[in-house]
């Protein structure tokens, strides 16, 4: 029994799984490469640009830029928790990566994903209150409240990730050990295992269903009580103005939750489904909103868009 025991914890600490890019598309995989180079530099120098702008400008130290600037940090945490996978892949061939390694990369990858939904939410209560009740806006989103609001957010995400690396550890991975993406998320590592996964199957949909019910409802009710604020408001050009500053946040949650949603689906009902529908809600899911966030508000904030063009 010693012996067995001791042959199974080499087995679990040597396991090595297999990243997955476009399948069918092996040799043109520098090729594919580039896009993945311009997604990653545009995203960082974006996202770093937000930053900068919203640090050194002293009129932007606003409810709303700096909730801005906790989702930029976000963005650049999950870019920095994929580059070496992805990229790694495509332009070197490696696919390995180490056990350990996996369950570091989920962790942060997870965790990331949840704090950017709870920046969303934040977001979503800077608008209800900005347009709901503006007289009293800067006295209840003071600056402290507000950093402890992203605490909060930083906590909650490292929380609900912490178990994931401890649930997979426990397992003996003796099957096909081909991930289905080019880094690692909990649902793909897990169907992996050859022990019993119902209390992952469990916290896994647990997770997904508290953060669309904790997340994704209360900003849908915090736009319908802005709609139902806005249409009572008796100036046709007033009400347009207060719906503008919500356009930026509703396409990044769109952007968000759509890829996040599609993808969670797959993972647990579209046994049938596509690999190729897979591996691109994949990589919408993690780089499409670091790309397109500093984008959307730039283009839809004449204020910060005119500091981006007075720096460059």
């Amino acid at each position: 029994m010693y012996i067995m025991s001791a042959v199974n914890d080499t087995k679990l600490n040597s396991a090595m799984f297999l990243l997955t890019g476009v399948t069918g598309q092996e040799d043109i995989h520098l090729w594919i490469s580039i896009p993945f180079c311009f997604i990653y530099v545009f995203s960082i120098l974006g996202n770093s640009t937000i930053l900068f702008i919203i640090k050194t400008d002293p009129s932007l130290h606003e409810p709303m830029y700096i909730f801005l600037s906790m989702l930029a940090v976000t963005d650049l945490g999950l870019l920095i928790s994929t580059i070496p996978t992805i990229l790694g892949m495509y332009l070197f061939n490696s696919r390995e990566i180490s056990l350990d390694a996996c369950f570091a990369q989920l962790f942060f990858i997870h965790s990331f994903a949840i704090i950017e939904s709870s920046i969303l939410l934040l977001m979503a209560f800077d608008r209800f209150v900005a347009i709901s009740n503006p007289l009293r806006y800067a006295s209840i989103l003071t600056l402290p409240r507000i950093f402890k609001m992203g605490l909060v957010c930083v906590l909650r995400g490292v929380a609900v990730s912490f178990p994931f690396p401890f649930l997979l550890k426990r397992f003996q991975y003796c099957r096909v050990n081909v991930l289905s993406h080019s880094y690692c998320l909990h649902q793909d590592v897990m169907k992996l295992a050859c022990s019993d996964i119902t209390v992952n199957y469990i916290y896994g949909l647990f997770l997904t269903a508290s953060t669309v019910g904790f997340d994704l409802l209360p900003i849908f009710l915090s736009y319908v009580m802005i709609l139902k604020t806005v249409l009572s408001v008796a100036s046709h050009t007033e009400c347009l103005r207060a719906l503008n500053t919500c356009v930026s946040h509703l396409c990044a949650v769109l952007l968000f939750y759509t890829p996040d949603i599609g993808l969670a689906l797959i993972h647990r009902l579209g046994k049938g489904s596509s690999p190729l529908l897979q591996i691109v809600l994949g990589y919408i899911y993690l780089l499409v909103p670091p790309l397109m966030n500093p984008i959307v508000y730039s283009v839809n904030s004449k204020h910060l868009r005119g500091r981006i063009i007075r720096v460059f």
